[in-house]
C-alpha cells in the first residue's frame, strides 16, 4: 500500500531537574551546596532512509514522545543527557508545520536530518546559584519542557524517469516489461491509483529508477482526477517519456493527448513543461497504430521532439528507448528545486512579551522567556519564588500590567499556570 501523506504529533523530551543538595562530609567544614545540574531532554529528528519509499508505518503509529533528561543528584553529579529520538522516513519526504504549514525541512537524501523539536535543556543544581551575596541558595530549576509539535508529512517520489500520458496507454506495462516492478495491469483506466517504481538497467553499473505514475487527464492541475496526487510525484523526476497510444482506438487523437497532458504540467509548473520529454508512441503491435504512427511522428519531429515506436505488449522498441532516457539522464544538469514559504527563523529579544486580556477578566502574558522561566520555577521553594518575582519585575512586566490597570485580585495567567495580582 501506497501512503504519500502522514499527520504525526511528535514531543521532544524536557530537560531533567536540577537537584538542591549540600556536602555533609565528614571532614569538608561549611561544604556548601552541591547539587547537579539536570539532562538535556532528547530531539526528536527524521532522518531519511534509502529502504522506505512509503509513509504507511505513520498510518498506524502517528505519536512520538522522546525521552526526557535524567534529574541532577548531590556531589555536584549532573544527570545525563537523553539520546536523540530518531524517525526514519523515505527520501523525498517534505515536513512541514501544521499550524502554520511552514516548511520546517526537506529530506532528499539517505542518512540527511532535521531536528523538528528540540529537547529542553536540563534545570541548574543549586551549586549553580552560589554568589557573593547568597553563600547557601536552596533553590534549582526544573527542567526545560521539550517542544511539542504537529507535523505534515509529503512525500515527492525521487525517481530518475517519469512515465507520462492518459489512462491506458501502456505506463504500467512497460514498467513491468523493463524492470522487476509488477504493477496492476488491466484494460480499464486508472489502473494505476498509486505510484510504482522499478529499477531499469542499462548495463553493468548503469541503472536509474522509473516511475509508473498515475494517469493524469484535463484539468488535473485544479484537482481533477488524480489531479495533484498524481503531478507532485514528477516534480523531482529528471527526464520524462511521453508515452501515447498511437492506435487511438480509444477515441482519442494522440496528438490531441499530448497537448492536454503538456498543458497541464504548464499550468501546474512551467518548470515541468520545460524539462526534458520524449516521446514514446506505444501500441505498435496493432494494425491502427502502423496506419497513424507516420502522421504523429511527422508532427512531433516538426514540433522538436524526439518519438520512438514501442509496444509495450511484445517489448518492440524498449531497449532503444531506455537507453535514449538514460543518456539524457548523464547529461542532465541539475536545478536548485525551489521551497516555498521555507521557514526563516527571525531572532527576538529575550524579555519580548506580550499581554492580552481574556474573556474572563484574567490577564495573559505571553513570552518565550517568561513561559520557560514559569516552567522551570518551584514555586514552593521561597528562595525560588523570590528570584521568579525579581526576574518578573525586570522584565518589566509588573509594570506593564499595572499601566493596563490590573487591579488587586486579578488572575494572570502564564503557560499553564495562574497567579492572583497583589501589589
Amino acid at each position: 500500500m501506497f501512503i504519500d501523506r502522514a499527520k504525526i504529533t511528535v514531543k521532544a523530551g524536557s530537560g531533567g531537574n536540577g537537584m538542591s543538595s549540600f556536602r555533609r562530609e565528614k571532614y569538608v567544614p561549611r561544604g556548601g551546596p552541591s547539587g547537579g545540574d539536570g539532562g538535556r531532554g532528547a530531539n526528536v529528528v527524521l532522518i531519511g532512509d534509502a529502504n522506505l519509499n512509503t509513509l504507511i508505518d505513520f498510518r498506524y503509529k502517528r505519536q512520538f514522545k522522546a525521552n526526557n533528561g535524567a534529574n541532577g543528584q548531590s556531589s555536584n553529579m549532573h544527570g545525563r543527557g537523553a539520546e536523540d529520538l530518531l524517525i526514519k522516513v523515505p527520501p523525498g519526504t517534505i515536513i512541514r508545520d501544521e499550524a502554520t504549514n511552514q516548511i520546517l525541512g526537506d529530506i532528499t537524501e539517505p542518512g540527511q536530518m532535521v531536528i523538528v523539536a528540540k529537547g529542553g535543556r536540563g534545570g541548574r543544581g543549586n551549586a549553580r546559584f552560589v554568589n557573593s551575596v547568597n553563600r547557601a541558595p536552596t533553590f534549582a530549576e526544573l527542567g526545560e519542557p521539550g517542544e511539542e509539535q504537529t507535523l505534515l508529512l509529503e512525500l515527492k517520489l525521487l525517481a530518475d524517469v517519469g512515465l507520462l500520458g492518459y489512462p491506458s496507454v501502456g505506463k504500467s506495462s512497460i514498467l513491468s516489461m523493463v524492470s522487476a516492478a509488477k504493477p496492476e495491469i488491466a484494460a480499464y483506466h486508472f489502473t494505476t491509483l498509486s505510484p510504482v517504481l522499478g529499477v531499469v538497467s542499462i548495463a553493468e553499473g548503469r541503472n536509474f529508477v522509473l516511475a509508473d505514475i498515475p494517469g493524469l487527464i484535463e484539468g488535473a492541475h485544479e484537482g481533477v482526477g488524480l489531479g495533484h496526487d498524481f503531478l507532485r510525484h514528477i516534480e523531482r523526476t529528471k527526464v520524462l517519456i511521453h508515452v501515447l497510444d498511437v492506435s487511438g482506438i480509444e477515441g482519442r487523437d494522440p496528438i490531441e493527448d499530448f497537448h492536454k497532458i503538456n498543458n497541464e504540467l504548464k499550468l501546474y509548473n512551467e518548470k515541468l513543461f520545460k524539462r526534458a520529454q520524449i516521446v514514446a508512441a506505444n501500441k505498435m503491435d496493432l494494425p491502427e497504430a502502423k496506419e497513424n504512427y507516420q502522421r504523429v511522428a511527422d508532427y512531433m519531429k516538426a514540433a522538436g521532439h524526439e518519438i520512438y515506436p514501442i509496444s509495450a505488449a511484445t517489448g518492440e522498441g524498449l531497449q532503444v528507448l531506455m537507453q535514449r532516457a538514460s543518456q539524457l539522464l548523464d547529461a542532465y544538469v541539475e536545478e536548485p528545486e525551489e521551497i516555498e514559504e521555507a521557514k526563516v527563523y527571525e531572532a527576538k529579544p529575550e524579555d519580548e512579551f506580550s499581554i492580552t486580556r481574556e474573556d474572563d477578566g484574567a490577564f495573559v502574558v505571553r513570552g518565550d522567556n517568561i513561559e520557560k522561566l514559569v516552567a522551570m520555577t518551584r514555586f514552593g521553594d521561597e528562595e525560588g519564588l523570590r528570584r521568579f518575582q525579581a526576574i518578573w519585575r525586570k522584565l518589566g512586566i509588573d509594570a506593564e500590567l499595572r499601566a493596563r490597570g490590573i487591579q488587586e485580585g486579578d488572575t494572570v495567567r502564564i503557560g499553564d499556570m495562574e497567579f492572583e495580582f497583589r501589589p
